[in-house]
């Protein structure tokens, strides 16, 4: 039992950084470097032009993490865009979950997430011409406004940004749970995390490789096993690189400028401080991806626990339960959901009904400036959610053959 355990373990260890983090790194360095060398000009052109807000929204949600979806957020605050982009980002993004399922089931991932597109623009554009309470919502940003201008409120709002590199406007990122603890200086742990932080990219280069040599192999078994073949980098780089991330994550990220993780930013000071926080968010993922892989693996693998069996036989309610858990903020349960698909746990309704419900962490800084705009959204975005998971469950599937369970999973 104990050795049972230890290679669970070890397995989730290893797989969550070659499956997931490498192409995670890669997936947010492109679209850091993109905000980097353009400082900023994508949102400005954005801001001036409303009738496309709402589809720009849903191709910004779309990208793969929370960061598109995350830069929409203090624009609407701002009163810059509009409340049905705002929901057309929030529908389209499917948050750090999106890097599993585009991984290890890339033609699922392919299918939702245009499923989740094609409600984003939809919806958008119709709350932006019929939506109810929008007015209201509308009305009290506006009055928000002065105050915004001013710094005249605490808990989220200021005048301004001491770094412009974390500058989102004139909204103060909410720090939660995963964001604690302010960036220090100490003459060892600053230059080792910077150190360790460059070392973490090699592997992440050789991960990248092996990730890419895995998957054109059509994601087939590993073994777990040191040694210099395919299975020993294996399991050395993804080793190596998940306990690296680990240091960055709960140490490293404190001593080298990127003491908040999970959030999006509009620009970067230097190439370098693009890199870094490429690194950082990936090694945040990589902590909740691991978790993800042991809370599926332990109990179905120690309890004997029939997931699939469960999910059929919950039959239309396994994709409203997948949109109303899409319902909780943050990406951690939406990354547990979509492990579970990759395992045959949950048919494809479900993911697709959680792809379109979830707002990964994009719904934290409007929770922290307007709660009220911010369960608003979360309530639009449920709709199209439930809509969709029971047309797939009853309709989709069947006309268009997707199976149920495994659908266009790599290796299934």
């Amino acid at each position: 039992m104990a050795s049972e355990l230890v290679h669970i373990f070890a397995a989730s260890v290893r797989d969550a950084y070659i499956q997931v983090s490498a192409f995670v790194a890669v997936t947010v360095l492109l679209f850091s470097y993109v905000q980097y060398r353009s400082e900023g000009a994508l949102i400005a052109r954005l801001e001036s032009n409303r009738a496309i807000q709402p589809l720009a929204g849903a191709l910004l949600g779309l990208t793969p993490g929370c960061g598109g979806a995350i830069v929409m957020m203090p624009l609407y605050v701002r009163g810059t865009v509009s409340f049905g982009t705002v929901v057309s980002t929030l529908v389209a993004t499917a948050g750090d979950s999106a890097f599993v399922i585009l991984t290890q089931a890339p033609l699922a991932a392919a299918t939702s997430y245009g499923i989740a597109f094609a409600s984003a623009v939809g919806f958008g554009y119709a709350i932006d011409a019929y939506g109810l309470g929008v007015e209201r919502l509308d009305r009290a940003v506006r009055r928000l406004r002065p105050a915004l201008s001013h710094g005249g409120r605490s808990g989220g709002l200021a005048s301004g940004s001491s770094n412009p590199a974390h500058d989102y406007g004139d909204v103060d990122v909410p720090v939660h749970t995963h964001d604690e603890g302010p960036d220090r200086s100490s003459p060892i742990l600053t230059p080792l995390s910077h150190a360790l932080h460059v070392l973490w990219w090699v592997a992440a280069a050789f991960a990248l490789v092996l990730g890419v040599t895995y998957l054109v192999q059509s994601a087939p078994e590993v073994p777990l096993r040191l040694g210099v073949d395919f299975a020993g980098l294996f399991t050395a780089v993804g080793i190596t690189g998940t306990t690296l991330s680990l240091y960055l994550y709960l140490v490293g990220r404190h001593y080298i400028g990127e003491g908040q993780v999970g959030h999006g930013r509009e620009s970067f000071g230097s190439a370098y401080d693009t890199l870094t926080h490429a690194a950082m968010e990936t090694s945040f993922v990589t902590v909740w991806v691991v978790a993800a892989y042991l809370l599926y693996e332990y109990p179905v693998s120690l309890l004997g626990i029939d997931v699939a069996g469960l999910a059929a036989a919950a039959g239309v309610f396994a994709p409203v339960a997948g949109a109303l858990v899409g319902l909780i903020p943050g990406c951690g349960p939406q990354i547990v959901l979509a492990e579970a698909y990759v395992k045959g746990g949950i048919p494809f309704s479900t993911l697709t009904a959680n792809a379109i419900s979830q707002d990964g962490d994009a719904l934290f800084p409007l929770l922290a400036v307007d709660p009220g705009a911010a369960i608003v959204a979360s309530v639009y975005t449920t709709v199209p959610a439930i809509v969709a998971g029971v047309a797939l469950h009853y309709l989709w599937s069947p006309t268009f053959g997707l199976a149920s369970f495994g659908f266009g999973v790599l290796g299934g």
